[in-house]
Formats: structure tokens, C-alpha cells, sequence
């Protein structure tokens, strides 16, 4: 029997948990199917690769059990409005993590801490060490990667991305870990909107655990670049959310999110081909920003406020305050100056040049060309 069986790993993750069964909406079962049928056919793991995804998902199956409990002992859980919130989407490599982690010096706003994506769920046994073992995961990726931190500022405690909340719902992107193309076109042919469920009802779980801390704010400020490719679910559930879109040459980013997807394939897979990834990663965000272009086309009203990576680099505080205006939010002084300090503490000097070409994952300039034409002409070519 493959250790990818989907009966096996629901049994294990009841197991797990005294017995619980209930998973909660049941949308999530086929596309754990089709992760787990390419992870064991076509995916090239090493056994190690295939050790740590199955632990993986099988926590996630875990959490799964252990957020409908919680929800079922404590109903007001599903109560918590998640108003007005401020997604930041835009290719990766284009200063989402920058912007996210500015406004969230600003306490009115909530903001997902990478522990919080990574361990949503309190111990069971109520000692709640989350923030420590997430430091230790970040520094054995480090450890075992060094020139991670060259591609992404990871740290356990600031803001991140809520891709892992996501994951839960097998509808993520699990491809970042493995090569597995036939997932992918399963995925991009369903309605997304389970997932965006989900992602909501976790985001109310995490919510309610911050009131418990004594955490009060007023919105979200979330951000993730795999909302381009689901925009229109995005909108769907969070009727009232508001976008940050960041726009920098894909002829720049396409190549540095290639050699990032390569280095995370390479923790799982001996055989990770860098082609592989350079094809199937342009072809998504590719299509993505199509989609989003046309998605904004058809949108009747102005929900979306376009900032410039070289301008949130080389003029943060400007791109701040026209941020706050688009939002009709006041800008404190005291929560300016936080910002401030927070700039000065976390420079892009103090990590080392990130180093790469977009022919070492099968690309040129001429189809990053071809591929992003609309795309550069509109946000690229149109700002400069």
C-alpha cells in the first residue's frame, strides 16, 4: 500500500486526535486526492521528500479534526467578523512580504505571524510552545538551505504569508514543494471558493485565539501571490476585501521566484529539474495576471490600489500614506514612527544578493517577453 493512501492518512489523523472524525466540509477530499495521486506517481520524491510530506499533510488532516472541535465547544468562534480585509497580491519578488510587514506595525491591523500560518492550532494539552518550535523549524530551513534567506526574509514571529492556512484545504500550493503538474490542472479547473471558505473560517479561529491574548484590532492585512490565481473567489467571500496589487518586471521576478520553487523542490526531491520549474511556474503566474486583468475589467468599482515595487523600496513611507488614503484610514504619528523603526531595523542590505539567471531554469527574455506582453504594457512600461 503507498504511504500517499487517503484512508490510511485519515485513520492516522483521527488516531492522532483521541478519535475525532469530523473534518468539517467535505470539499477538501478530492483535492486531497489528486495532491496525493501526483505527489506518489510523478512527483521524484526521495524517501526523506516523501517522509515529510506525508507528516505534513497528516498534520494538516490533524488540524483539520482540531479547529471543527474547537468550533463545536466554542460556537462564538464562528462569529468573529473578518471585515474589510486588505489582501496584498502581485507576483512574487515584487515587495509583498515589505508591505505587509510595515502595515503591520500598525495595531488597528491584524496580521497572520509566520508561527501562527505554521501552527494554528493550540497544543492539545494546553502548554502552547508554537512560537519556539517555530523558530526551530526556521532555523533548521535555514540550516538546511542557507540561501533562503537571501530569497525570503523568514522569521517565526513577523507577518507572513497565509499560504499555509491555505494548504489545509488541499487546494494550495502544494506544488511549491514538488513537481507535480497533474495537480495543478486538476486544480485550475475547480471552483476555488471551498477554499477561500476555509481560509475564512481558519482566519476566524486565529481571530478568536487573538481576542483570548487580548489582541483587539480592526482588519486584516493578509497577503499572499497565490490569490492571482483566484481572484474572483477571493472576491466571492470576502465581499467587502480590499487589494494591494505590486507590480515589478516579470523579466526580474519570473527568474527569482524560479530559483526560490527550485530551492524549496530540492529539500524534498534529489532529481528537482529546474526546467520544470521555470515552465510550470511562468505558466501560472502568466495566466494568473491575465485573469486578474480581466477580472479587474469587469469589476464595477475601484477595489484595487496598484503600487510600484521601486517606489515601496525606494519611498516606503509615500507608498504608506497612499495606501491609508485609499483605505480612509487616519495615519497616526506614533504608529508612523513604528513603521519607521521597523525599516530601519530590517534593511534589505542585511541579507546577501540573491543570485540567479533566468536561463538556469529554461528561460529567455524573449518569451518572458511574449508571455507578460499585456501585463508590462499596462504596469510596467505605462509607470516608467
Amino acid at each position: 500500500m503507498s504511504d500517499f493512501d487517503i484512508d490510511t492518512l485519515l485513520v492516522q489523523a483521527s488516531a492522532q486526535c483521541g478519535g475525532l472524525k469530523d473534518f468539517g466540509d467535505d470539499s477538501f477530499r478530492p483535492a486531497l486526492q489528486a495532491l496525493l495521486t501526483a505527489l506518489d506517481g510523478e512527483a521524484k520524491l526521495s524517501p526523506m521528500g516523501r517522509q515529510l510530506l506525508r507528516q505534513r499533510i497528516v498534520e494538516m488532516l490533524v488540524n483539520r479534526l482540531r479547529v471543527e472541535d474547537y468550533c463545536k465547544r466554542n460556537p462564538e468562534i464562528l462569529d468573529e467578523e473578518i471585515a474589510q480585509p486588505v489582501v496584498i497580491v502581485g507576483l512574487p519578488r515584487t515587495g509583498t512580504t515589505l508591505l505587509q510587514r510595515i502595515l503591520a506595525c500598525d495595531p488597528r491591523f491584524y496580521s497572520l505571524a509566520w508561527w501562527e500560518s505554521r501552527y494554528p492550532v493550540p497544543p492539545a494539552d494546553g502548554n502552547d510552545t508554537r512560537i519556539a518550535e517555530a523558530k526551530v523549524d526556521v532555523r533548521m530551513m535555514i540550516e538546511a538551505m542557507p540561501q533562503l534567506l537571501s530569497i525570503h526574509p523568514l522569521d517565526a514571529e513577523q507577518a507572513d504569508e497565509e499560504v499555509m492556512l491555505m494548504e489545509h484545504s488541499f487546494y494550495g500550493a502544494m506544488e511549491a514543494y514538488a513537481h507535480i503538474p497533474a495537480y495543478v490542472a486538476w486544480r485550475e479547473a475547480q471552483d476555488k471558493a471551498p477554499a477561500y471558505r476555509y481560509l475564512k473560517k481558519l482566519l476566524q479561529f486565529v481571530q478568536w485565539q487573538k481576542k483570548q491574548r487580548g489582541i483587539q484590532a480592526q482588519r486584516w492585512i493578509l497577503k499572499t501571490p497565490h490569490h492571482l490565481h483566484a481572484m474572483d473567489a477571493l472576491f466571492a467571500v470576502f465581499s467587502d476585501v480590499r487589494v494591494i496589487q505590486t507590480h515589478r518586471d516579470p523579466l526580474q521576478t519570473v527568474p527569482s521566484l524560479a530559483s526560490f520553487v527550485h530551492t524549496l523542490w530540492r529539500i524534498y526531491s534529489e532529481q528537482a529539474d529546474a526546467g520544470a520549474v521555470g515552465r510550470q511556474w511562468n505558466h501560472q503566474f502568466a495566466h494568473s495576471l491575465r485573469s486578474t486583468m480581466q477580472f479587474r475589467e469587469r469589476l464595477q468599482e475601484q477595489r484595487f490600489l496598484d503600487v510600484q515595487f521601486i517606489d515601496t523600496v525606494r519611498q516606503p513611507m509615500e507608498v504608506v500614506r497612499e495606501i491609508y488614503a485609499f483605505l480612509d484610514v487616519p495615519l497616526d504619528a506614533s504608529v508612523e514612527r513604528a513603521m519607521q523603526q521597523w525599516l530601519q531595523q530590517n534593511g534589505r542590505d542585511r541579507r546577501a544578493v540573491h543570485g540567479y539567471t533566468a536561463e538556469q531554469f529554461g528561460l529567455s527574455e524573449v518569451q518572458l517577453r511574449r508571455d507578460y506582453a499585456a501585463y508590462r504594457e499596462r504596469y510596467i512600461e505605462a509607470a516608467t
